[in-house]
Protein backbone atom coordinates (compact mmCIF):
# COMPACT_ATOMS: atom_id res chain seq x y z
CA UNK A 1 0.00 0.00 0.00
CA UNK A 2 1.44 3.40 -0.95
CA UNK A 3 1.37 6.39 1.35
CA UNK A 4 -1.23 9.07 0.84
CA UNK A 5 0.41 12.11 -0.68
CA UNK A 6 0.21 15.35 1.26
CA UNK A 7 1.31 18.83 0.18
CA UNK A 8 4.27 20.42 1.94
CA UNK A 9 3.22 22.16 5.11
CA UNK A 10 4.07 25.59 6.38
CA UNK A 11 6.55 24.94 9.22
CA UNK A 12 4.72 27.40 11.42
CA UNK A 13 1.20 26.23 10.66
CA UNK A 14 -0.91 23.47 12.14
CA UNK A 15 -0.90 20.27 10.09
CA UNK A 16 -4.28 19.66 8.37
CA UNK A 17 -4.65 16.14 9.75
CA UNK A 18 -7.75 14.16 10.58
CA UNK A 19 -7.92 12.45 13.98
CA UNK A 20 -5.90 9.25 13.94
CA UNK A 21 -3.63 10.51 11.15
CA UNK A 22 0.08 11.14 11.48
CA UNK A 23 2.15 13.23 9.14
CA UNK A 24 5.37 11.41 8.20
CA UNK A 25 8.18 13.66 7.05
CA UNK A 26 9.61 13.03 3.61
CA UNK A 27 11.62 16.23 4.12
CA UNK A 28 12.72 18.23 7.16
CA UNK A 29 13.21 21.97 6.93
CA UNK A 30 15.07 24.47 9.06
CA UNK A 31 15.41 28.22 8.63
CA UNK A 32 17.89 29.38 5.97
CA UNK A 33 19.29 25.85 5.44
CA UNK A 34 18.72 23.29 2.67
CA UNK A 35 15.93 20.77 3.14
CA UNK A 36 16.89 17.41 4.63
CA UNK A 37 15.63 14.26 2.90
CA UNK A 38 13.93 11.50 4.89
CA UNK A 39 14.50 8.34 2.78
CA UNK A 40 13.21 6.10 5.58
CA UNK A 41 9.76 7.74 5.56
CA UNK A 42 8.20 4.54 4.15
CA UNK A 43 9.60 2.58 7.12
CA UNK A 44 8.03 5.01 9.59
CA UNK A 45 4.74 4.95 7.67
CA UNK A 46 4.63 1.16 7.77
CA UNK A 47 5.29 1.16 11.50
CA UNK A 48 2.44 3.63 12.02
CA UNK A 49 -0.01 1.45 10.11
CA UNK A 50 0.86 -1.48 12.34
CA UNK A 51 0.11 0.78 15.32
CA UNK A 52 -3.32 1.64 13.93
CA UNK A 53 -2.54 5.17 12.71
CA UNK A 54 -3.04 6.49 9.17
CA UNK A 55 0.14 8.05 7.74
CA UNK A 56 0.19 10.92 5.29
CA UNK A 57 3.33 12.38 3.78
CA UNK A 58 4.61 15.94 3.87
CA UNK A 59 7.21 18.36 5.22
CA UNK A 60 8.08 18.96 8.87
CA UNK A 61 10.37 21.50 10.53
CA UNK A 62 13.37 20.03 12.31
CA UNK A 63 13.12 20.26 16.07
CA UNK A 64 15.39 22.77 17.78
CA UNK A 65 18.56 21.09 18.93
CA UNK A 66 18.08 18.17 16.49
CA UNK A 67 17.39 15.87 19.44
CA UNK A 68 15.46 12.60 19.47
CA UNK A 69 11.67 12.56 19.85
CA UNK A 70 11.99 11.87 23.56
CA UNK A 71 13.46 15.36 23.96
CA UNK A 72 10.15 16.98 22.93
CA UNK A 73 8.63 18.69 25.99
CA UNK A 74 5.69 16.97 27.63
CA UNK A 75 2.49 18.92 27.01
CA UNK A 76 4.29 21.20 24.55
CA UNK A 77 3.19 22.42 21.12
CA UNK A 78 2.26 19.46 18.89
CA UNK A 79 1.65 21.40 15.67
CA UNK A 80 5.33 21.53 14.83
CA UNK A 81 8.08 20.48 15.07
CA UNK A 82 6.64 17.13 16.16
CA UNK A 83 9.07 14.25 16.74
CA UNK A 84 12.10 14.71 14.51
CA UNK A 85 15.79 13.84 14.47
CA UNK A 86 18.83 13.65 12.25
CA UNK A 87 20.45 10.28 11.62
CA UNK A 88 24.04 10.08 12.95
CA UNK A 89 26.84 9.37 10.50
CA UNK A 90 25.08 10.47 7.31
CA UNK A 91 26.59 12.89 4.81
CA UNK A 92 24.65 14.64 3.41
CA UNK A 93 22.42 14.46 6.48
CA UNK A 94 19.15 12.55 6.46
CA UNK A 95 16.41 12.57 9.04
CA UNK A 96 13.24 11.06 10.46
CA UNK A 97 10.11 12.81 11.58
CA UNK A 98 6.43 12.43 12.42
CA UNK A 99 3.75 14.70 13.86
CA UNK A 100 0.04 14.53 14.65
CA UNK A 101 -2.69 17.14 14.96
CA UNK A 102 -2.67 19.36 18.04
CA UNK A 103 -5.70 17.65 19.55
CA UNK A 104 -5.61 16.56 23.20
CA UNK A 105 -8.17 13.87 22.37
CA UNK A 106 -5.80 12.32 19.80
CA UNK A 107 -3.33 10.92 22.31
CA UNK A 108 -3.17 7.56 20.50
CA UNK A 109 -1.88 9.15 17.30
CA UNK A 110 0.65 11.21 19.26
CA UNK A 111 1.88 8.10 21.03
CA UNK A 112 2.10 6.21 17.72
CA UNK A 113 4.13 9.02 16.14
CA UNK A 114 6.56 9.16 19.06
CA UNK A 115 6.96 5.38 19.32
CA UNK A 116 7.39 4.85 15.58
CA UNK A 117 10.17 7.41 15.27
CA UNK A 118 11.82 6.14 18.47
CA UNK A 119 11.74 2.54 17.19
CA UNK A 120 13.52 3.42 13.96
CA UNK A 121 16.04 5.70 15.67
CA UNK A 122 16.98 2.74 17.88
CA UNK A 123 18.35 0.89 14.82
CA UNK A 124 19.62 3.97 12.94
CA UNK A 125 23.12 5.38 12.73
CA UNK A 126 24.67 2.02 11.81
CA UNK A 127 26.62 1.49 8.59
CA UNK A 128 25.18 -1.48 6.72
CA UNK A 129 26.10 -3.58 3.72
CA UNK A 130 23.41 -4.81 1.35
CA UNK A 131 24.24 -7.98 -0.57
CA UNK A 132 22.02 -7.85 -3.62
CA UNK A 133 21.25 -11.18 -5.28
CA UNK A 134 21.07 -11.33 -9.05
CA UNK A 135 19.02 -12.41 -10.90
CA UNK A 136 15.99 -11.17 -8.95
CA UNK A 137 12.51 -9.76 -9.59
CA UNK A 138 10.61 -10.20 -12.86
CA UNK A 139 11.22 -13.25 -15.03
CA UNK A 140 10.34 -13.56 -18.72
CA UNK A 141 7.04 -15.34 -18.03
CA UNK A 142 5.90 -12.63 -15.62
CA UNK A 143 6.93 -9.82 -17.98
CA UNK A 144 5.00 -11.52 -20.79
CA UNK A 145 1.85 -11.99 -18.69
CA UNK A 146 1.81 -8.35 -17.56
CA UNK A 147 2.38 -7.15 -21.11
CA UNK A 148 -0.51 -9.32 -22.31
CA UNK A 149 -2.89 -7.41 -20.03
CA UNK A 150 -1.36 -4.06 -20.96
CA UNK A 151 -1.71 -4.79 -24.69
CA UNK A 152 -5.27 -6.05 -24.24
CA UNK A 153 -6.21 -2.81 -22.47
CA UNK A 154 -4.49 -0.68 -25.11
CA UNK A 155 -6.08 -2.53 -28.03
CA UNK A 156 -9.54 -3.37 -26.66
CA UNK A 157 -10.11 -0.80 -23.97
CA UNK A 158 -11.42 -1.24 -20.45
CA UNK A 159 -12.65 -3.44 -18.93
CA UNK A 160 -10.44 -6.44 -19.62
CA UNK A 161 -11.21 -9.29 -17.24
CA UNK A 162 -8.47 -11.44 -15.75
CA UNK A 163 -9.18 -14.81 -14.15
CA UNK A 164 -7.26 -14.93 -10.83
CA UNK A 165 -4.24 -12.71 -10.29
CA UNK A 166 -2.28 -12.36 -13.52
CA UNK A 167 0.87 -12.96 -11.41
CA UNK A 168 1.09 -13.34 -7.65
CA UNK A 169 2.00 -9.80 -6.62
CA UNK A 170 -0.29 -7.28 -4.98
CA UNK A 171 1.47 -4.27 -6.51
CA UNK A 172 1.23 -5.60 -10.06
CA UNK A 173 -2.46 -6.39 -9.60
CA UNK A 174 -3.23 -2.97 -8.09
CA UNK A 175 -1.42 -1.19 -10.92
CA UNK A 176 -3.32 -3.08 -13.62
CA UNK A 177 -6.62 -2.53 -11.76
CA UNK A 178 -5.94 1.20 -11.82
CA UNK A 179 -5.66 0.98 -15.61
CA UNK A 180 -8.91 -0.89 -16.13
CA UNK A 181 -8.22 -4.59 -15.56
CA UNK A 182 -10.91 -6.41 -13.57
CA UNK A 183 -9.72 -9.45 -11.62
CA UNK A 184 -12.23 -12.24 -10.95
CA UNK A 185 -12.00 -15.59 -9.20
CA UNK A 186 -14.12 -17.53 -11.68
CA UNK A 187 -15.51 -17.07 -15.17
CA UNK A 188 -19.13 -16.72 -14.02
CA UNK A 189 -18.19 -13.17 -12.97
CA UNK A 190 -17.25 -12.29 -16.58
CA UNK A 191 -20.05 -10.97 -18.83
CA UNK A 192 -20.82 -13.22 -21.79
CA UNK A 193 -18.77 -12.32 -24.84
CA UNK A 194 -16.25 -10.20 -22.89
CA UNK A 195 -12.46 -10.42 -23.11
CA UNK A 196 -10.81 -12.53 -20.41
CA UNK A 197 -7.11 -13.17 -19.80
CA UNK A 198 -5.95 -16.43 -18.26
CA UNK A 199 -3.15 -15.89 -15.75
CA UNK A 200 0.49 -16.92 -16.04
CA UNK A 201 -0.21 -19.97 -13.84
CA UNK A 202 -2.31 -21.77 -16.45
CA UNK A 203 -5.80 -23.26 -16.33
CA UNK A 204 -7.34 -26.70 -16.78
CA UNK A 205 -9.17 -27.84 -19.94
CA UNK A 206 -12.44 -27.46 -18.02
CA UNK A 207 -11.85 -23.69 -17.73
CA UNK A 208 -11.13 -23.43 -21.46
CA UNK A 209 -14.35 -25.29 -22.16
CA UNK A 210 -16.37 -23.03 -19.88
CA UNK A 211 -14.96 -19.96 -21.62
CA UNK A 212 -15.94 -21.36 -25.02
CA UNK A 213 -19.47 -22.14 -23.82
CA UNK A 214 -19.90 -18.52 -22.69
CA UNK A 215 -18.43 -17.09 -25.91
CA UNK A 216 -15.64 -15.34 -24.03
CA UNK A 217 -12.79 -13.85 -26.03
CA UNK A 218 -9.83 -15.62 -24.40
CA UNK A 219 -6.26 -14.38 -24.26
CA UNK A 220 -4.05 -17.04 -22.72
CA UNK A 221 -1.12 -15.57 -20.77
CA UNK A 222 0.04 -18.95 -19.41
CA UNK A 223 3.82 -19.00 -19.02
CA UNK A 224 5.30 -21.18 -21.79
CA UNK A 225 7.19 -23.18 -19.16
CA UNK A 226 3.89 -24.04 -17.45
CA UNK A 227 2.43 -24.97 -20.83
CA UNK A 228 5.34 -27.42 -21.21
CA UNK A 229 4.29 -29.18 -17.98
CA UNK A 230 0.68 -29.41 -19.18
CA UNK A 231 1.86 -30.99 -22.42
CA UNK A 232 3.93 -33.55 -20.50
CA UNK A 233 0.95 -34.39 -18.28
CA UNK A 234 -1.19 -35.19 -21.31
CA UNK A 235 1.56 -37.25 -22.90
CA UNK A 236 2.31 -39.33 -19.81
CA UNK A 237 -1.37 -39.97 -19.13
CA UNK A 238 -2.02 -40.97 -22.74
CA UNK A 239 0.57 -43.76 -22.52
CA UNK A 240 -1.15 -45.21 -19.46
CA UNK A 241 1.12 -43.93 -16.68
CA UNK A 242 0.14 -42.80 -13.22
CA UNK A 243 1.33 -39.18 -13.27
CA UNK A 244 2.77 -38.04 -9.95
CA UNK A 245 2.72 -34.25 -9.73
CA UNK A 246 5.08 -32.77 -7.13
CA UNK A 247 3.62 -29.48 -5.92
CA UNK A 248 1.63 -27.56 -3.36
CA UNK A 249 -2.07 -28.34 -3.00
CA UNK A 250 -4.34 -25.41 -3.84
CA UNK A 251 -1.80 -23.49 -5.91
CA UNK A 252 -3.33 -22.28 -9.18
CA UNK A 253 -0.56 -23.80 -11.29
CA UNK A 254 -1.07 -27.18 -9.62
CA UNK A 255 -4.84 -27.04 -10.09
CA UNK A 256 -4.41 -26.34 -13.79
CA UNK A 257 -1.93 -29.19 -14.28
CA UNK A 258 -4.06 -31.67 -12.31
CA UNK A 259 -6.96 -30.80 -14.59
CA UNK A 260 -5.17 -32.11 -17.70
CA UNK A 261 -5.64 -35.75 -16.68
CA UNK A 262 -7.40 -35.81 -13.29
CA UNK A 263 -8.21 -39.50 -13.44
CA UNK A 264 -4.56 -40.46 -13.84
CA UNK A 265 -2.74 -37.77 -11.79
CA UNK A 266 -1.90 -37.77 -8.08
CA UNK A 267 -0.35 -34.95 -6.06
CA UNK A 268 2.51 -35.31 -3.58
CA UNK A 269 4.38 -32.66 -1.62
CA UNK A 270 6.89 -34.55 0.56
CA UNK A 271 8.84 -37.84 0.72
CA UNK A 272 6.30 -38.92 3.36
CA UNK A 273 3.53 -38.53 0.77
CA UNK A 274 5.51 -40.77 -1.57
CA UNK A 275 5.80 -43.48 1.11
CA UNK A 276 2.00 -43.62 1.35
CA UNK A 277 1.39 -43.55 -2.40
CA UNK A 278 -0.49 -46.41 -4.07
CA UNK A 279 -0.49 -46.76 -7.87
CA UNK A 280 -2.17 -49.16 -10.30
CA UNK A 281 1.10 -50.33 -11.92
CA UNK A 282 4.47 -49.60 -10.26
CA UNK A 283 6.15 -50.12 -13.65
CA UNK A 284 4.18 -47.28 -15.24
CA UNK A 285 4.81 -44.17 -13.13
CA UNK A 286 5.94 -40.75 -14.34
CA UNK A 287 6.50 -37.52 -12.45
CA UNK A 288 6.14 -33.80 -13.08
CA UNK A 289 6.78 -30.80 -10.85
CA UNK A 290 5.31 -27.39 -10.20
CA UNK A 291 7.64 -24.83 -11.80
CA UNK A 292 8.24 -22.74 -8.66
CA UNK A 293 9.46 -25.28 -6.11
CA UNK A 294 12.68 -25.36 -4.09
CA UNK A 295 15.18 -27.39 -6.07
CA UNK A 296 16.71 -29.17 -3.07
CA UNK A 297 13.36 -30.17 -1.55
CA UNK A 298 12.06 -31.36 -4.91
CA UNK A 299 15.16 -33.49 -5.45
CA UNK A 300 14.42 -35.28 -2.16
CA UNK A 301 10.88 -36.10 -3.34
CA UNK A 302 12.14 -37.36 -6.70
CA UNK A 303 14.72 -39.54 -4.93
CA UNK A 304 11.93 -41.02 -2.81
CA UNK A 305 9.90 -41.73 -5.95
CA UNK A 306 12.85 -43.46 -7.64
CA UNK A 307 13.43 -45.59 -4.55
CA UNK A 308 9.81 -46.78 -4.57
CA UNK A 309 9.39 -47.00 -8.35
CA UNK A 310 12.69 -47.90 -10.05
CA UNK A 311 11.08 -47.65 -13.50
CA UNK A 312 10.07 -44.03 -12.83
CA UNK A 313 10.10 -41.77 -15.85
CA UNK A 314 10.26 -37.99 -15.88
CA UNK A 315 10.70 -34.96 -18.13
CA UNK A 316 13.78 -34.68 -20.33
CA UNK A 317 14.58 -31.35 -18.68
CA UNK A 318 13.73 -30.07 -15.23
CA UNK A 319 10.21 -28.66 -14.85
CA UNK A 320 11.36 -26.18 -12.18
CA UNK A 321 11.78 -23.06 -14.28
CA UNK A 322 15.10 -21.41 -14.96
CA UNK A 323 14.05 -18.23 -13.13
CA UNK A 324 13.16 -20.07 -9.93
CA UNK A 325 16.46 -21.98 -10.02
CA UNK A 326 18.49 -18.85 -10.77
CA UNK A 327 16.95 -16.88 -7.93
CA UNK A 328 17.55 -19.70 -5.48
CA UNK A 329 21.18 -20.11 -6.60
CA UNK A 330 21.74 -16.35 -6.35
CA UNK A 331 20.30 -16.32 -2.83
CA UNK A 332 22.53 -19.21 -1.78
CA UNK A 333 25.55 -17.11 -2.80
CA UNK A 334 24.70 -14.41 -0.23
CA UNK A 335 22.60 -16.03 2.50
CA UNK A 336 25.36 -17.37 4.74
CA UNK A 337 27.19 -14.02 4.67
CA UNK A 338 24.06 -12.11 5.73
CA UNK A 339 22.73 -11.35 9.20
CA UNK A 340 19.24 -10.99 7.73
CA UNK A 341 17.67 -11.77 4.36
CA UNK A 342 14.79 -9.72 2.99
CA UNK A 343 12.77 -11.28 0.17
CA UNK A 344 10.48 -8.91 -1.71
CA UNK A 345 7.32 -10.69 -2.81
CA UNK A 346 3.69 -11.32 -1.92
CA UNK A 347 2.74 -14.09 0.47
CA UNK A 348 0.86 -16.05 -2.23
CA UNK A 349 3.94 -16.12 -4.46
CA UNK A 350 5.30 -19.67 -4.30
CA UNK A 351 8.77 -18.84 -5.59
CA UNK A 352 9.08 -15.94 -3.12
CA UNK A 353 8.09 -18.12 -0.16
CA UNK A 354 10.59 -20.76 -1.29
CA UNK A 355 13.35 -18.12 -1.16
CA UNK A 356 12.53 -17.33 2.47
CA UNK A 357 12.59 -21.03 3.34
CA UNK A 358 15.89 -21.49 1.51
CA UNK A 359 17.58 -18.67 3.43
CA UNK A 360 16.38 -20.16 6.69
CA UNK A 361 17.79 -23.57 5.71
CA UNK A 362 21.10 -21.76 5.18
CA UNK A 363 20.88 -20.64 8.82
CA UNK A 364 19.96 -16.99 8.22
CA UNK A 365 16.81 -15.28 9.51
CA UNK A 366 14.65 -14.29 6.53
CA UNK A 367 11.52 -12.20 6.08
CA UNK A 368 9.04 -11.93 3.21
CA UNK A 369 7.96 -8.34 2.56
CA UNK A 370 5.41 -7.02 0.08
CA UNK A 371 7.18 -3.67 0.12
CA UNK A 372 9.33 -1.38 2.27
CA UNK A 373 6.46 -0.65 4.67
CA UNK A 374 6.51 -4.27 5.89
CA UNK A 375 10.04 -4.03 7.32
CA UNK A 376 10.11 -3.95 11.13
CA UNK A 377 12.81 -2.17 13.13
CA UNK A 378 13.49 -5.13 15.42
CA UNK A 379 14.58 -7.19 12.41
CA UNK A 380 17.47 -4.78 11.80
CA UNK A 381 18.79 -4.77 15.36
CA UNK A 382 22.35 -6.09 15.07
CA UNK A 383 22.01 -6.69 11.31
CA UNK A 384 25.08 -5.14 9.70
CA UNK A 385 24.82 -7.19 6.49
CA UNK A 386 21.41 -7.50 4.83
CA UNK A 387 20.84 -9.94 1.98
CA UNK A 388 18.22 -8.69 -0.47
CA UNK A 389 16.38 -10.42 -3.30
CA UNK A 390 12.93 -10.57 -4.87
CA UNK A 391 10.68 -13.27 -6.21
CA UNK A 392 10.06 -13.58 -9.93
CA UNK A 393 6.72 -11.74 -9.75
CA UNK A 394 7.95 -8.73 -7.71
CA UNK A 395 8.60 -5.45 -9.56
CA UNK A 396 12.28 -4.41 -9.48
CA UNK A 397 11.38 -0.93 -8.26
CA UNK A 398 10.35 -2.42 -4.91
CA UNK A 399 13.91 -3.64 -4.37
CA UNK A 400 15.32 -0.21 -5.16
CA UNK A 401 12.89 1.30 -2.66
CA UNK A 402 14.18 -1.01 0.09
CA UNK A 403 17.75 0.08 -0.54
CA UNK A 404 16.71 3.74 -0.48
CA UNK A 405 14.85 3.27 2.80
CA UNK A 406 17.76 1.48 4.46
CA UNK A 407 19.95 4.40 3.39
CA UNK A 408 17.65 6.60 5.44
CA UNK A 409 18.87 4.83 8.59
CA UNK A 410 22.58 5.25 7.99
CA UNK A 411 25.31 4.72 5.40
CA UNK A 412 24.63 1.77 3.05
CA UNK A 413 27.10 0.03 0.76
CA UNK A 414 25.56 -2.18 -1.93
CA UNK A 415 27.35 -5.19 -3.44
CA UNK A 416 25.53 -7.03 -6.21
CA UNK A 417 26.26 -10.76 -6.48
CA UNK A 418 25.31 -11.86 -10.01
CA UNK A 419 25.53 -15.60 -10.69
CA UNK A 420 24.12 -15.50 -14.23
CA UNK A 421 22.47 -13.11 -16.65
CA UNK A 422 19.01 -13.96 -17.95
CA UNK A 423 18.40 -13.27 -21.64
CA UNK A 424 15.24 -15.33 -22.21
CA UNK A 425 12.28 -13.52 -23.76
CA UNK A 426 8.88 -14.99 -24.58
CA UNK A 427 6.84 -13.61 -27.47
CA UNK A 428 3.31 -12.42 -26.88
CA UNK A 429 0.25 -14.42 -27.96
CA UNK A 430 -0.64 -13.54 -31.56
CA UNK A 431 -4.00 -12.02 -30.58
CA UNK A 432 -2.31 -9.13 -28.73
CA UNK A 433 1.01 -8.97 -30.56
CA UNK A 434 1.58 -5.43 -31.89
CA UNK A 435 1.54 -5.35 -35.67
Amino acid sequence: MSDTAAPPTDPGAAHPLRPGSVLVADRLVRAHDPEIACPAAALVAGDLRRRGAQPVRGTLPLAAGEGPPSAAPEGGDRHAPGFTALIPGTDPPVGLGAACAADPADAAAERAAREAVDAWLAVAGTARTVLLAAPRSFCAGVERAIEVVEQALAQRGSPVYVRKQIVHNTHVVADLESRGAVFVDELDAVPEGATVVFSAHGVSPRVHQEAAERSLRVIDATCPLVTKVHTEARRYASRGDTVVLIGHAGHEEVEGTLGEAPERTVLVETPEDVAALEVADPERVSYLTQTTLATDETAAVVDALRARFPALRGPASDDICYATTNRQDALKSIAEESDLVLVVGSDNSSNSVRLVELAERCGTPARLIDDTGDIRPEWLAGARTVGLTAGASAPPGLVEAVITALGGLGPVTVHEREITRETIHFTLPSVVRPS
